[in-house]
């Protein structure tokens, strides 16, 4: 980003990336946890995911506070106003991302001591593993202005959706043939799904550093496997 003739407005613009950087690295970190918790089954380490969404929401509070506060101030325009705008939209998309990272943690404790297919914990921790890859990268493109990161963030996301729904299938076979599944399958079911909602948030993410480079909006179509609400599934056939 250019200089500013007032130094401090260069501040506040990098104390709002900063902060973003911090507010996604605890949502990676709960992410990692949440899951690391599931497949061990940690009740201690999924609370402590629980309660760490607070921090998530604290520091949302914190960089709406200061972007409205700087634009009051500075009244800014063309691509300093994208930066602060952009800082917004990011913090709203790891807000939830938190909130889903929290999710995962308490399906964890809800579903401690349950019998578990193991098959379909790990399908959902390799999902995961993308998904986090999917985060990281995004904050890095932020972080460095670095619009085809974003965008090769924003093609992957499709492979996530894929993984989504060969597991909504196999839960779905694992609840049919045996009703002492229902519960557990159940829970791994919203697990999933928060997972890939999460990977549709670092794509949120991506199109709003390609609009913060850029300053244009992606029009193409997003890159989309998830055929769970298909008619074309059918639970018989997997």
């Amino acid at each position: 980003m250019n200089e500013h003739i007032v130094a401090s407005f260069d501040t506040e613009l990098q104390a709002l990336r900063s902060a973003i950087m911090e507010m996604g690295g605890v949502a990676e970190k709960m992410l990692s946890e949440a899951m690391t918790a599931l497949v061990r089954r940690d009740v201690e380490l999924a609370q402590k995911v629980v309660m760490m969404d607070a921090r998530v929401d604290q520091l949302e509070r914190e960089i709406e506070e200061k972007a409205i506060l700087t634009i009051a101030k500075r009244q800014p325009m063309a691509v300093d106003l994208r930066e602060i705008v952009s800082a917004i939209r990011i913090a709203s998309d790891i807000e939830r991302i938190g909130d889903m990272a929290k999710n995962i943690g308490k399906r964890t404790l809800a579903i401690s001591g349950q019998f578990e297919p193991q098959k379909v914990v790990l399908g959902v921790n390799r999902m995961t593993d993308l998904v986090l890859a999917q985060l990281k990268d995004v904050l890095d493109a932020y972080s460095t202005s670095n619009v085809d990161k974003a965008l090769d963030v924003w093609k992957r996301d499709g492979a996530t959706d894929a993984l989504y729904t060969s597991l909504f299938r196999e839960l779905l076979t694992y609840m049919m043939e045996d009703p002492r599944n229902i519960t557990f399958c159940t829970h791994l079911l919203f697990t999933a799904k928060n997972v890939e909602r999460i990977g549709d948030h670092t794509t949120n993410i991506a199109e709003t550093v390609h609009y913060l480079v850029t300053g244009e909006t992606i029009t193409a179509e997003r890159p989309k496997n998830d055929r769970t609400s298909s008619e074309n599934i059918d639970p018989s056939s997997a």
